[in-house]
């Protein structure tokens, strides 16, 4: 079976999509992603042989997503772009498909696919060709793109809200309601989900270490491994360990 991820943060058309395929009884779709840090975890976890992925979602584009991919992962970019501009990076390798999908495209975009999964890998061309997306990326719309890295956040705390500077935020965790701003000296709530604020702190200073969870490196203490092999970060100014997904368990490797 051909394993298949999609990634888009509009429902209908994920659904529509999903229909479609059906028309492929080889394939399985593995995974659905509401946006591209989900998108990036499933695709490191599942290493799908083809990932659908929008180009404009929240947290990391399609085209992030894309350049993070190691493995053999084939990518179908789906736009909503001008149909003309997507018609010139038709590749053989590299498939981009214009929103809303019609089955007779989809058609094309299998039959490439196919052909490139049967390939031997080293003759194929990359997925996230970097001159291929470095064009697509002008095409975003520009508030796609993030701008400055966010310095501050206004943050509750009981009937309290306070500007909470970001570089005193020991890190930032997640449940299916709020946000947690931690700090060394307060705990704060904010609304704004962790795929939001992934796409606005600055990525060299802020890693997402599990789908709920963004640590300041500033305040990294260490690492720590269980018996299971399990690794844990250790945050200075904090008591508790924060758990480490198999998805960013690369990101310590040079540490």
């Amino acid at each position: 079976m051909t394993t298949v991820l999609i990634a888009d943060d509009e429902p209908h058309l994920v659904r529509a999509l999903q229909a479609q395929l059906a028309q492929w009884p080889e394939l399985t779709i593995v995974a659905v992603a509401r946006n591209g840090l989900e998108a990036a975890q499933r695709i490191a976890e599942l290493k799908p042989d083809i990932a659908f992925l929008d180009i404009q979602m929240p947290g990391l584009t399609g085209l992030e997503v894309a350049q993070g991919i190691e493995g053999h992962t084939r990518v179908v970019f789906v736009t909503a772009f001008d149909e003309y501009a997507v018609e010139a990076f038709d590749q053989e390798a590299v498939d981009y498909v214009l929103k809303p999908v019609k089955l007779d495209r989809l058609q094309r975009t299998m039959e490439r696919v196919q052909r490139a999964l049967a390939a031997p890998a080293e003759a194929g061309v990359d997925m996230a060709d970097p001159k291929l997306l470095a064009v697509l990326k002008k095409l975003l719309p520009k508030n796609a793109i993030a701008t400055e890295p966010l310095r501050w956040i206004r943050a509750s705390r009981g009937d309290y809200t306070s500007q909470v500077a970001v570089h005193d935020i020991l890190f930032f965790h997640s449940d299916e309601k709020y946000t947690c701003v931690q700090t060394a000296q307060a705990e704060y709530l904010i609304r704004t989900p962790i795929a939001e604020l992934a796409a606005q702190l600055d990525p060299t200073q802020y890693w997402q270490v599990h789908r709920s969870t963004i640590v300041n490196l500033h305040h990294l203490e260490g690492t720590r491994r269980d018996e299971a092999s399990r690794l844990f970060v250790r945050i200075k100014g904090h008591a508790n360990e924060l758990p480490v997904s198999r998805a960013y368990v690369h990101l310590f490797k040079a540490m």
